[in-house]
Formats: C-alpha cells, structure tokens, sequence
C-alpha cells in the first residue's frame, strides 16, 4: 500500500467516515485487543522491516530525519487481512525491545507498557480503506503507528 502522498486531519472531522468505520477510528485502546476479541483466529505477518527514511510526512510527525526501521505488517482475521499497518521506529535505546519483537503485535508491545504513551489520533482516507494514526513516546523517542481498515474488517 502506497502511504506516501496521503492528507491526516484530526478527529474533528471524523463525521466523513461511515459509522461502522468510525468505532475503529476513534476508538483509543489497542487494535490488537479488538482484533482478537472480534476473530477466533487472529495473526501477523510482517511484510517488512528495514531500515529505511521514512516519507516526509512521517518524518515531520516524529520529529526525525534519521533512519527508522520501518515495519509493515498485516494482520488477519479468521484468513482474511483485515488491517495493514506501517509504524516507524527510529533507532534509540528507548525501542530496542520493539525492534525485535519479530511477529508479535506491535501494539501488544505498546500497550502492556503504562510507561508509553499515545498522542492524539489523526486519520486518512485513500479510495474505500480508511485509516488512523498516533504517535507513541517511547522515554524520550516518538514512534508512528499508522493502521489501515480493510473493508473485509467490517464484513
């Protein structure tokens, strides 16, 4: 999926987004908890993670030029992809524990640390897949996780 080129705005104008895509939009606690309370059979793939420079969108939402590690995943429900999500994540002491979580939910990861915190959601929409995206701080490093809904997730 091509996210280089794609407009976030903030969740003032969530109301352009169908109600059923809304509830994941919004919704501030962790997608992979969602995801398996919703599908029996819930997994990850990743897809990639390398060093790369991320587009400069990302960039200027973290607040950093360097290197990340960009990691792109998909994750399943039941065989189907329901979400496609890309995080960046630059290279500190403060992320070498996620940096090698291999398959494992980044958000699993996230989530279960009381010391990291979520900034605010921001969301896109590219053709009929919508998408959200936040910052997380990691001690003093920012990382960005952007999620991208399926259609097959509200089937």
């Amino acid at each position: 999926m091509d996210t280089s080129a794609l407009i976030w705005q903030d969740l003032t104008h969530i109301n352009k987004a169908p109600i059923a895509t809304q509830l994941w939009l919004n919704d501030e606690k962790s997608l992979t908890t969602k995801l398996k309370a919703k599908f029996e059979n819930f997994s990850v793939q990743v897809l990639l993670q390398q060093k790369q420079i991320p587009h400069l969108h990302e960039s200027a939402t973290i607040n950093n030029n360097d290197e990340c590690i960009v990691r792109e995943v998909e994750l399943s429900g039941n065989g189907k992809v329901v979400v496609f999500a890309r995080s960046i994540i630059p290279i500190t002491k403060d992320t070498q524990e996620i940096l090698s979580i291999g398959s494992k939910p980044l958000g699993e990861v996230l989530f279960n640390d009381p010391s990291v915190k979520r900034g605010n959601i921001q969301f896109t929409q590219t053709d009929n897949i919508w998408g959200r995206r936040s910052v997380f701080t990691i001690g003093n490093t920012k990382l960005l996780v952007s999620e991208f809904f399926m259609e097959e997730l509200y089937a």
